[in-house]
């Protein structure tokens, strides 16, 4: 009868990535430029939010965006021609970036002469967060249309980030959505959270988020 083998992993299967990750913190540090991961569902408005972000940054600040998709290079070209740099990432059908991706488009995007870079992360609520991608500060978009109900469903998202941007706020009259719940909601997983209603369609909202990167910039 063969013996049944029973083993004990002791090292985290996170502990590579996590010092890809704080390499890469390192490496954006000493040469004074800031990464910011944005993680939203499918269709929440991250590019258009980006697009906006640049159209404001773009005159002070250098700005570069990794896009990751599974195909396609539409948001790219979107952010590109808002004034960014872009590259895109093309991931496969991945459900996360981690660390060494991050480090590739970081090298592909050729960072060395940008202020600021954000990665517009896969699509969806689940698996993004739980990977550090060796960014500086990590931000959520949520959208009007997906409910105020997604911090009960989703609460690792809302737990672990910097920044919420409650995004289409034009459409709030069309939805059953309640943003004194939603933030209340917000505060009970992440209480030191900073939450910013926009509407990237509209253009309006941005005044508080624009000031926000620009102190985080500052503060790193």
């Amino acid at each position: 009868m063969n013996t049944l083998k029973t083993f004990t992993i002791r090292k985290s299967i996170q502990e590579d990535n996590i010092k890809v990750a704080n390499a890469t913190r390192d490496f954006l540090k000493n040469q004074n430029t800031f990464l910011i991961n944005v993680m939203s569902s499918p269709g929440s408005g991250k590019t258009s939010t980006l697009v906006r972000t640049i159209e404001r940054l773009k005159n002070d600040v250098r700005l570069g965006v990794i896009e990751a998709d599974v195909d396609s290079d539409v948001d790219a070209r979107a952010v590109q021609n808002a004034g960014a740099k872009a590259v895109q990432m093309h991931t496969g059908g991945l459900c996360h970036l981690d660390a060494t991706m991050t480090r590739t488009g970081l090298e592909e995007l050729e960072v060395h002469d940008l202020d600021l870079v954000f990665l517009e992360n896969i699509g969806n609520l689940i698996c993004t967060v739980g990977h550090d991608t060796g960014a500086m500060r990590n931000i959520a978009i949520l959208s009007v249309p997906e409910g105020d109900d997604k911090p009960l469903k989703y609460p690792m998202m809302f737990e672990k980030v910097d920044a919420l941007i409650i995004n289409k706020t034009d459409v709030m009259p069309y939805f059953d959505f309640n943003m004194e719940v939603l933030e209340e909601r917000v505060r009970k997983l992440n209480p030191n959270v900073k939450i910013f209603p926009i509407s990237a369609k509209n253009n309006t909202g941005l005044d508080a988020w624009i000031e926000w990167v620009q102190a985080e910039m500052k503060g790193q």
